[in-house]
């Protein structure tokens, strides 16, 4: 038993480690080629999607690399396990807090877009990245300096923090303030952008700028709705496992069953690799952008397509970066229309 869920677990790291590799490079290279993607949150996004690429090209194989040699937990002390730890709970903490910052962001601008821009600006913004990753760096180095403990976990084939009953403080601080609240956080926030999009959707509205109004199609609302649905799935199903296995362990002493520590690790590292997919997959300017940018390069049959879908889009579409609702200006005003 124990052998099947080492080679599972080799296997499944690798693909993970490929997956956030080349999605999230891909992410970069179209906001580095193309100013059209880039917003106001272009430094959470790429705080966010930086710390997504790093776990797939160090944590993540190490992972893959610990099940394949069958690592002992021997060099827990060591400064390889110390450090490696130290990273990997670093850059967990701070995609969560970018990608979470990135949505109270997004929902500003929905909510308060009278004072959006007085509320966020670029100094705020820049206030926002510091105090993200300053707050992630004091977390991830409390158990070197003694507070909690960083140890070679066996079941996990990684070096992470220690879930044993010595070490709660830390384990609750580290997953009530660094995880489960900003999550939730980010899940609140995008349940009321649904409930916002399909409001919206009921009433097949007008939407309206300093020029004319226009018709926006239902559809558009709803399918901001599905990736938001999505995005928070995602989130809730790669962390809960990882989550509750952890507290368990922590506040009742006893090993989880022969298996569960590995899967739940896997599916908080291969967030990272489902993120930069989610975003170029199911949003259509990055569909689009990356189509011609493969087309440069081979056969692209459904960029003609999806480019005449973007530039034929009246005026909804989803945020690059955050995966909410914006308002674009349109070519031309909806005949009959009364301007409002």
């Amino acid at each position: 038993m124990e052998e099947i869920v080492r080679i599972l677990y080799t296997t499944l790291m690798a693909l993970s480690s490929l997956a956030s590799v080349s999605g999230n490079l891909l992410l970069l290279l179209l906001l580095l080629l193309n100013k059209e993607l880039r917003t106001d949150t272009l430094g959470l996004t790429l705080s966010f999607s930086l710390s997504d690429l790093a776990l797939g090209m160090f944590i993540t194989p190490l992972g893959a690399y610990n099940g394949l040699t069958c690592l002992s937990g021997s060099n827990s002390g060591g400064p390889v396990c110390q450090g490696s730890a130290f990273v990997f709970v670093l850059l967990q903490t701070a995609s969560i807090f970018s990608f979470n910052w990135m949505t109270v962001n997004r929902f500003t601008e929905i909510c308060f877009a009278l004072s959006y821009d007085t509320i966020w600006t670029p100094g705020r913004r820049w206030a926002v990245l510091v105090l993200v990753w300053t707050l992630c760096f004091v977390m991830a180095a409390m158990p070197l300096l003694g507070f909690g403990t960083y140890v070679y976990s066996e079941s996990r084939f990684l070096c992470c923090p220690s879930f044993t009953p010595d070490n709660r403080c830390f384990v609750a601080a580290w997953i009530s303030v660094g995880v489960t609240i900003p999550i939730f956080s980010t899940c609140s926030l995008y349940g009321y952008m649904v409930y916002v999009a399909r409001k919206q959707a009921r009433k097949g509205t007008f939407m309206c700028n300093e020029l004319h109004c226009f018709y926006v199609p239902a559809n558009n609302f709803l399918r901001s709705s599905r990736v938001m649905i999505t995005v928070s799935v995602c989130l809730l199903v790669c962390w809960l496992p990882y989550i509750s296995v952890g507290l368990y362990e922590t506040f009742s002493g006893v090993p989880s069953p022969a298996g569960v520590p590995a899967l739940s690790t896997w599916l908080v590292l291969s967030n990272a690799a489902l993120n930069p997919w989610i975003t170029c997959m199911t949003q259509t300017r990055y569909r689009a952008t990356a189509c011609r940018l493969l087309g440069r390069i081979i056969l692209c049959p459904c960029s003609k397509n999806l480019l005449e879908a973007h530039h034929q889009t009246s005026a909804f579409h989803l945020d690059p970066t955050a995966n909410a609702i914006t308002t674009t200006t349109p070519s031309s005003p909806t005949p009959n229309t009364p301007a409002q």
